[in-house]
């Protein structure tokens, strides 16, 4: 029996469109693994450059104090450099160069006086200087004169011709002519001194700054007048303004002398000023001012600053406590940091900041202590110099950018 080809043909089973159906699906199957991993890319690249606005603070290196208070004290600022700046002469102010607050250097002119009368009295004795200067070389013709006529006299005496009281005559006059020559130029050397003199009272009605410092008082106005002494029933002036030497301000605390063996010179002072209370300044004694207040039972006792501020000013109330006696010789120890209270977070796992590392946050656990005046003492976790975020805010994130606040 012959093979029916067409009839095996057509039991052949048509795998073609199954083919196409399985490409369709894997074409579909890869877009959507694109899309999956776009999204995810966009998720990454959101939550990875997600910034925030906080305000940040650097931390700052302690001011070389640590240790336990032996004794808290209060007193005030004082510039050991102060002086009220007045006149040598009594005269009538003409200007004043100066205003309260302005820094001058050691030499300015801060004001003058009016000059009318001394400049009269320079000119009266320059005058008596020339007059005496003409007298004088008159008599040093005069002289020379008279010495070569005694020189003649003294010829013709030889010779017999003149009589010896002649001679004598001529040798008097020569010699009354000597000396008068001499007291001329001492009159001479006088009058010159007194020019002298009349130009310096001329300088001294230019006032100027004693020492270098900054104006914190003007006490004298154009057209009132001036006195080294007072005088005039009070409408005369004493000083002209007050100038402070800003590098030499210090503390002055008066201290109980109950408690005064507590004190030693060159001791670790922690410094606060009433006016800023969230700042601490270090400082050390000076020295002891060696005695008592009867009246008050106190000693004076004198503090340096270990670094000056501008925000110290002469006259302003301080608290200071004194360390103790380990610290205030120089002990090893390293001082702690202290950052703003509202800088350390806490949770759960204990404190933590927030740190600043190339414009992102990093959290980072702290080792806090004691808050005082508004200040956390951090044993470990954070290093001087450090930028960190505060006061932290919520919904800060590890590894978030950051944006700083301007204002």
């Amino acid at each position: 029996m012959a093979l029916d080809t067409n009839a095996l043909k057509s039991l052949r089973i048509d795998r073609s469109g199954d083919a196409s159906r399985y490409e369709s699906g894997r074409r579909y199957a890869w877009w959507i693994a694109a899309a999956l991993v776009s999204a995810a890319l966009a998720v990454y690249w959101l939550l990875g450059n997600r910034s925030v606005e906080v305000t940040t603070v650097t931390v700052e290196a302690p001011a070389g104090t640590s240790g336990s208070a032996v004794l808290n004290a209060s007193g005030y600022v004082v510039a050991r450099r102060l002086a009220t700046v007045s006149s040598k002469v009594t005269g009538r102010i003409t200007d004043v160069l100066i205003e309260e607050g302005a820094s001058v250097k050691e030499g300015q002119l801060l004001a003058r006086l009016d000059p009318a009368t001394p400049e009269a009295q320079v000119e009266l004795a320059e005058r008596e200087l020339a007059a005496a200067g003409r007298a004088l070389a008159e008599t040093r013709v005069r002289l020379a004169e008279a010495r070569r006529q005694l020189a003649r006299t003294a010829e013709l005496q030889a010779d017999g011709l003149v009589s010896a009281m002649a001679l004598d005559s001529a040798q008097a006059d020569a010699a009354a002519l000597a000396a008068h020559l001499g007291v001329l130029e001492a009159q001479r050397k006088v009058a010159a001194a007194t020019v002298a003199l009349r130009r310096q009272d001329l300088t001294d009605l230019d006032i100027r700054a004693p020492f270098a410092g900054v104006v914190i008082s003007k006490d004298a106005q154009p057209g009132e007048m001036v006195s080294p002494i007072s005088a005039g029933g009070g409408f005369t002036r004493t000083g002209i303004a007050t100038i402070v030497d800003m590098d030499s301000r210090e503390i002055e605390v008066d201290v109980n002398e109950a408690f005064i063996n507590r004190v030693s010179s060159g001791q670790r002072v922690e410094a606060v000023l009433d006016s800023y209370p969230d700042k601490t300044f270090g400082a050390h004694v000076i020295n002891i001012v060696p005695t008592a207040d009867r009246q008050k039972a106190t000693v004076r006792v004198r503090i340096a600053f270990d670094e000056l501020d501008p925000r110290i000013l002469p006259d302003m109330g301080i608290k200071v406590r004194f360390l103790d006696g380990a610290v205030a010789n120089g002990g090893s120890s390293t001082p702690p940091l202290t950052i703003p209270a509202d800088a350390v977070a806490r949770d759960g796992r204990g404190a933590f900041v927030w740190v600043v590392s190339q414009d992102r946050l990093e959290r980072r656990a702290v080792t806090a202590g004691d808050t005082r005046n508004g200040r956390v003492v951090i044993a470990a976790g954070v290093r001087a110099g450090e930028e960190i975020v505060a006061p932290v805010t919520a919904k800060l994130q590890d590894g978030d950018l950051i944006r700083r606040k301007t204002s």
